[in-house]
């Protein structure tokens, strides 16, 4: 078993990583690994990702509680998202959130990253859905991602960022850097006029190899719950949650329109 020490110094390794390629500006970002049921290392508050070293890491509890930091130090203010994704995910054991710029920039532009454009992406990473926007290290963040963890292991969060969690910290940090190259593959295969997608056909032979891989985590390869969304590469947009009144204000624009149209003596 790796000791505390070892995983506070891959921590610094991650965080040094997620700096230098551009997925986190000054002291944003935060990392975190679970130690046990109870326990949980994490990025202190106000620090550089990029500089810091094995005595800023701090632990809390399973509420995010301190249970050791050293003097200055502070764990993130994000906490409560790590947290939720821990209480909803017991096969979880690390946490990365990071402000990669193609990634955040879908997130601004309230754009999910579900269209199948590669087989890596569709393989190892699924749909990326949008969580709502909630304000940063408030429990608006994690109410608002709840619903997602369950059939997922990677969020854009709206007009903030990105959230990936694996089973360890380098699977984890992989996701992240997994989510990043897909934005940015889909954001310039937009600008060449837009990304040839894979047929139903494809995706399903390209489910079918992940299922054989036993890759760990959730996928919407086996399971997709929530309806109403657009454009999801296995279940035709139910993993993008759209709101009741959101279809139903579609819906009136649609009919006035066909009835506008109708009345002008257009098809």
């Amino acid at each position: 078993m790796v000791n505390e020490f070892e995983i506070k110094k891959q921590i610094c390794e991650v965080g040094k990583r997620i700096y230098n390629r551009n997925m986190v500006a000054a002291n944003d970002g935060n990392i975190s690994v679970k130690l046990n049921d109870n326990e949980f290392l994490c990025t202190p508050t106000g620090v550089s990702k990029g500089f810091m070293t094995p005595e800023f890491i701090c632990k809390v509890d399973a509420k995010g509680n301190v249970i050791q930091a050293n003097p200055g130090f502070r764990p993130s203010s994000e906490i409560k998202m790590h947290m939720r994704v821990y209480e909803k995910r017991p096969d979880v054991g690390a946490v990365v959130h990071a402000h990669p710029t193609f990634a955040t920039a879908f997130a601004i532009a309230g754009i999910p990253l579900t269209q199948p454009i590669m087989p890596e992406a569709v393989i190892a990473l699924g749909c990326v859905p949008i969580a709502e926007y909630g304000t940063p290290s408030t429990a608006e963040i994690p109410d608002r991602l709840e619903k997602y963890l369950p059939y997922f292991d990677a969020v854009l969060l709206e007009s903030h960022g990105a959230l990936t969690w694996s089973t360890d910290l380098m699977a984890a940090y992989m996701k992240m850097e997994s989510v990043e190259f897909y934005a940015e593959l889909l954001y310039k295969a937009k600008m060449l006029g837009g990304p040839k997608e894979f047929d139903k056909e494809q995706i399903s032979k390209l489910y079918e190899i992940r299922r054989k891989m036993g890759l760990p985590g959730k996928h919407p390869a086996d399971i997709c719950q929530n309806k109403g969304g657009i454009n999801c590469h296995n279940c035709q947009g139910s993993c993008n949650v759209v709101s009741d009144a959101q279809a139903a204000d579609a819906d009136l624009v649609a009919s006035i329109t066909k009835q506008v149209m109708a009345q002008l003596g257009l098809k």
